[in-house]
């Protein structure tokens, strides 16, 4: 039921802060002022943090959910793989972001 209930509240996540992402860029690319609010946004790491875990995370139980739909019945074993999985992916991802140059 958690998984359920997760994947559907991190969907609803992404669909929110994917669309105030791409509605605000239209601000950054013209040639005048830039709004601080839409620069805040941008380089806030908070967003991107949120967009990169619950991203992760929505795509595993997604696939668990289809592999599940399949004909797996293996809930619980499929739950702690997927789950471990989205953490190390997760974890790779926040280093890159983290550590990044530019």
């Amino acid at each position: 039921m958690f998984v359920w209930v997760f994947h559907r509240i991190s969907g609803l996540l992404l669909i929110v802060l994917l669309v105030i992402k791409f509605l605000t860029s239209f601000f950054l690319m013209t040639k005048a002022q830039k709004p601080d609010w839409a620069l805040l946004l941008h380089t806030n790491p908070l967003t991107d943090t949120l967009l990169i875990i619950s991203g992760v995370y929505h795509a595993f139980y997604g696939l668990r959910t289809i592999i599940i739909d399949l004909g797996l019945r293996k809930e619980k074993l499929l739950f702690w793989i997927f789950t471990v999985l989205a953490t190390f992916v997760t974890t790779a991802l926040l280093i890159l972001y983290f550590t990044r140059n530019y």
